[in-house]
């Protein structure tokens, strides 16, 4: 059993930027990297395994020969459970909602979506949509939308580096130009677009909205303040944990190694390993910024070392 590391796939929808390339070094045909798929198993997106003996092979190839490598946890979703992303937002994105698995399986066949967000860097006041300002009705969010009215009732919230925004399935949602966000999401890739700012795509047409659906999913109230804010940091012998999100869908915490620590692949669960800042290993392998390693459950104790941070993900 070994650490498999992956190799990300790219997106260049038409909001990104280059911070992928120029900050993280990694190499497309792009022009454009909005999105860079960290951790993927997906028919729209898949990472590949680099080096080792998987070297080469399709990740959901290695999961199907390997369903052990999902853990207790894991094993329990009729899929591979996470979709890990990191997102440049040189422009606004759309305003959309996720449904939940409910309403997914039954009108799209998939399971639904929700998400995190952990703010890498952002230009000076940048902002999210993130819920609406009052509790509004269906009725009045179908209006508004219809009379152009719509953005009035967004609740918008201020950004800053180290920002945790936790998203459920049902919850308005935007992120605005000059985020640089790390997303762990449920592997869903269903999105309903209520605005988009008449932008073209890359046909040259609109960009289609999905009004209805969005209309019949979303939750017309303020985000719980449960959901806004990082855990308190937790300072320990060479690193310091900082927990993210912890939910029935996934656990996400942020490491920042200043020395040498272990962490356990137990027979629950995989765990993800994002460098998101610095260089090191991890149990001799070197790592640095934009890495992303897959280790398998019951993989067992696993050494940090180096001077990095690392999001840390399982099920």
């Amino acid at each position: 059993m070994e650490i498999i590391r992956l190799k990300p796939v790219f997106k260049d929808y038409i909001w990104g930027g280059n911070r992928l390339r120029d900050e993280f070094g990694f190499e497309s045909e792009y022009k454009i990297l909005a999105e860079g798929w960290m951790l993927a198993a997906r028919n729209d997106g898949e990472n590949t395994c680099i080096g080792g003996k998987f070297d080469g092979m399709p990740f959901s190839d290695i999961i199907k020969a390997h369903p052990e490598y999902l853990g207790t946890n894991g094993n329990k979703f009729p899929f591979f459970p996470l979709l890990i992303k990191l997102i440049d937002a040189k422009n606004d994105l759309s305003v959309q909602v996720h449904p939940n698995d409910e309403y997914a399986m039954k009108t799209e066949g998939e399971f639904g979506k929700t998400e995190c967000w952990y703010i890498l860097d952002c230009e000076p006041d940048s902002e999210i949509i993130f819920g609406f300002k009052k509790e509004i009705s269906k009725d009045e969010f179908r209006r508004s939308v219809e009379d152009g009215t719509f953005l009035q009732y967004v609740n918008r919230e201020k950004v800053k580096k180290g920002d945790l925004f936790f998203i459920e399935a049902g919850t308005l949602h935007a992120i605005g130009k000059g985020i640089l966000l790390a997303e762990i999401q449920q592997n869903s890739n269903i999105t309903y677009r209520v605005y988009d700012y008449g932008r073209l795509g890359a046909d040259g047409r609109p960009r289609p909205l999905h009004i209805e659906n969005a209309i019949e999913v979303t939750e017309c109230v303020p985000p719980k303040p449960e959901s806004k804010g990082a855990g308190v940091p937790e300072i320990y012998d060479g690193f310091t944990k900082q927990p993210l999100v912890k939910c029935d869908l996934f656990t996400t915490d942020k490491y920042t190694s200043h020395g040498s620590f272990t962490l356990n692949a137990d027979d629950t669960s995989f765990v993800s390993l994002l460098i998101t800042d610095g260089s090191g290993e991890i149990d001799g392998l070197n790592v640095k910024k934009g890495d992303s390693l897959f280790v398998p459950a019951r993989y067992g104790e696993f050494t940090l070392s180096g001077n990095f941070d690392v999001i840390v993900s399982r099920v």
